[in-house]
């Protein structure tokens, strides 16, 4: 089912989000479904989205949905990084879907998880899908992208970024 996004201003956007146990498997599971319609409705509306994390949707589960070539569940999801280089992105968000943030994230990441059925899995990302995960892991700990702009200038509306500085 499409949820509603959460906005920027929403204090719930602050929260953390607890452990998922495997006994929350079948709620988890309609979670998983109910990411799934409202990224795919927001892809629709916005011609943009490619992950949402649990709660964006008021779900404060440490979930991450992603739909790029096929559908994947970050279940407690931990970000490891292998080095230190950095890359500056304007990064977007369903939050906030008329904004761009100009941040600094990892190049490149390990992200350790378990799939619907418990099972552990890794993963090694690098430029857009590894900045693309640090963004919504950041949800998961009540972390913005307007949390981490570069500096008080780095905002801009959608409208706007081609005159934007670069």
């Amino acid at each position: 089912m499409v949820k509603d996004v959460l906005l920027l201003g929403n204090s719930k956007l602050y929260q953390s989000s607890s452990v998922i146990h495997t006994e929350e498997t079948d709620t988890i599971k309609e979670v998983i479904n109910d990411l799934h319609d409202t990224l795919m409705d927001f892809r629709s509306r916005y011609g943009a989205g490619r992950a949402i994390a649990a709660p964006q949707i008021g779900v404060f589960k440490r979930l991450i949905y992603m739909y790029i070539d096929r559908p994947t569940a970050f279940i407690n999801p931990k970000l490891q990084f292998q080095d230190d280089e950095l890359i500056e992105v304007l990064d977007d968000c369903m939050c906030f879907p008329e904004l761009l943030v100009k941040v600094k994230r990892h190049k490149r990441c390990i992200i350790q998880f378990k799939d619907i059925d418990f099972n552990d899995h890794e993963m090694r990302l690098e430029g857009e899908l590894s900045e693309l995960l640090q963004h919504e892991y950041d949800h998961l700990d009540g972390i913005l992208a307007t949390m981490r702009a570069i500096d008080d200038k780095s905002l801009c509306l959608r409208t706007q970024k081609d005159l934007f500085p670069e």
